[in-house]
């Protein structure tokens, strides 16, 4: 009986001992295979402006992908970048295709059941913008209008008024400047300022989205002008849930680039101003 009892005992501390193990692995399995393939594999946009885009040299290029780079340069790891839709990476079906997603993701409590955010890198403005023949020059004119947004966005919460400022301990109510009277939810903010180009009211009468790239469409030769800024939001660097070392070493590498001048000076090497601060 006693040998028993003590092979029980020997057997459950063998489990114990197990499932810790597995738990301990888990908590920074991420982390654990960036270090050990020497690769960190981000998730970014293919047309989102300065912050991220295809290059004369079809590359990847924008702000996004100079912090992701320098991320990497502090884990001593290289960086793969993939393109896969904003939708996908918002809702964390990551499948480990990838270990970590820019984009400026405001870090709302809905997306953080999902996703955690080490640390905010920037602060993005979305504003209106209308076709140049349009009569709206202020927010209130897009009352009851068909307003373009891109899906899964704060903007789309905002046209919808069910954006609540959860990243923000003590922030104020959001002022919501106008009310659509249709909303139409797109792949991606390009696409819909393709169709507000087409002519005014022709698919849509407005569009909200985020003001760089907005400002690089006008540039760009696109019939279109700005009429307000509708907010300013957080964005941050996302993982998934459940890796705390990883975590920790993202906001590690997030404090060094604020620190010593590195996030700023890609800032204003893509936008001329330093976004990494609130103003």
């Amino acid at each position: 009986m006693n040998k028993l009892m003590t092979t029980l005992a020997a057997a459950a501390s063998v489990a114990v001992a197990s499932v810790a193990s597995s738990a301990t692995a888990y908590a920074g399995a991420v982390l654990d295979n960036v270090l050990a393939t020497k690769t960190l594999k981000v998730a970014a946009g293919a047309d989102w402006g300065p912050m991220s885009h295809m290059n004369d040299k079809h590359e990847l290029d924008g702000s996004d992908i100079d912090i992701a780079k320098a991320i990497a340069d502090y884990l001593g790891v290289k960086v793969e970048f993939v393109t896969p839709g904003w939708d996908i990476m918002t809702a964390g079906k990551w499948e480990g295709r990838w270990d970590m997603a820019m984009g400026e993701m405001a870090p709302l409590k809905a997306r953080s059941e999902k996703l955690d955010f080490p640390a905010v890198y920037v602060y993005g403005r979305v504003s209106a913008v209308v076709h140049k023949d349009s009569k709206a020059n202020k927010l209130s004119d897009l009352d009851g209008k068909v307003v373009g947004v891109t899906a899964s966005t704060v903007s789309e919460s905002y046209a919808n008024h069910i954006l609540a400022p959860d990243w923000i301990v003590g922030a104020k109510p959001i002022d919501f400047q106008f009310k659509p009277g249709e909303v139409k939810a797109y792949a991606t903010h390009n696409v819909a300022l393709d169709d507000l180009r087409l002519g005014d009211g022709v698919r849509l009468d407005a569009v909200l989205g985020d003001e760089t790239v907005t400002r690089d469409a006008i540039k760009a030769g696109y019939p279109l002008r700005e009429i307000g800024v509708v907010l300013t939001t957080p964005g941050a660097v996302a993982i998934l849930r459940g890796d705390k070392e990883f975590s920790e070493k993202i906001a590690a590498a997030i404090k060094v680039m604020k620190d010593d001048g590195t996030l700023a000076k890609i800032m204003i090497k893509w936008y001329g101003v330093d976004r990494s601060v609130e103003k």
